[in-house]
């Protein structure tokens, strides 16, 4: 896989062209961030984790983001209907496994959907991907308590066994796929310190997934319109609270010479 600016960029332009539908079943705390995100790059969001509703949503999506953020029963049968439902009809889905390793209630759960069937595309930080992979692993709460390098052994193994492309974002951000590893040295030291934006990084795959057959082009995609965005939106910036606003109006405002005067690409390896 060759990632450019270019290649990225037509991934932007496609999502801003079709504004494909990406179905959200996510957490409390992050609804309303994703949501602008994926309307800021151009996509059109839809929240829905009711039961009654899950699965009807996900074959009407051109992507599935699942997210485990803030886990109850009702929200976990909803998973349950909406993957199957869009596996059935070959619609790209996104597993975001927050919090695994922290709880067993998080492992079981996020084990359990893979068990249904794998994602498409598995993001997220070190120690939420070696926790999916293995029992010893332990998260800080919803944060990664591990560097994202550390976190490759386990990428690659769930990878060769469940075959879906698989992200680490941290300070580098990893791409795991058939091909090889991509590294993506994009970003801000400030964003960690606003919530939510590794949520927002798994919404963007899914808007990217709509549109990109790729898979691993488009996670690659996702994760480097972040780190792009967050760097234009810390120039200047006091604090996490502007931060934010500035996060979406980078989405809205990027443009291909931006993505080509700061993307840094290490590469593939592996």
């Amino acid at each position: 896989m060759e990632l450019t600016a270019t290649s990225i960029w037509g991934a932007v332009t496609a999502v801003r062209r079709q504004a494909p539908l990406v179905h959200n079943i996510t957490n409390y705390v992050v609804m309303n961030n994703t949501a602008n995100a994926l309307l800021a790059l151009g996509a059109s969001p839809v929240m829905a984790h009711a039961e009654n509703e899950a699965s009807e949503m996900a074959v009407l999506a051109g992507a599935l983001v699942v997210n485990i953020g803030t886990l109850s029963d009702p929200w976990i049968r909803a998973m349950h209907l909406a993957l199957p439902a869009a596996r059935a009809r070959h619609i790209p889905v996104v597993l975001d496994p927050v919090g695994a390793g922290a709880t067993a209630y998080r492992t079981q759960t996020v084990r359990e959907l893979i068990s249904l069937g794998p994602p498409t595309i598995l993001r997220g930080n070190a120690s939420e991907i070696m926790a999916v992979h293995q029992d010893e692993a332990r998260t800080k709460g919803v944060d990664s308590a591990e560097a994202s390098s550390t976190a490759l052994a386990a990428a690659r193994a769930i990878h060769q066994r469940h075959g879906c492309v698989v992200s680490i974002s941290g300070e580098t951000d990893y791409v795991i796929h058939e091909g090889g590893t991509l590294a993506i040295r994009n970003g801000h030291p400030m964003m960690p310190r606003v919530t939510g934006l590794g949520c927002t990084a798994s919404a963007l795959c899914g808007a990217f997934a709509a549109v990109e057959k790729d898979a691993a082009l488009a996670t690659a995609a996702a994760m480097a319109v972040m780190g792009v965005a967050g760097e234009m939106a810390a120039e200047g910036c006091p604090g996490p609270g502007s931060f934010q606003v500035r996060f979406l109006d980078a989405l809205y405002v990027l443009t291909e010479e931006d993505l080509r005067r700061r993307l840094r690409i290490v590469p593939e390896i592996g």
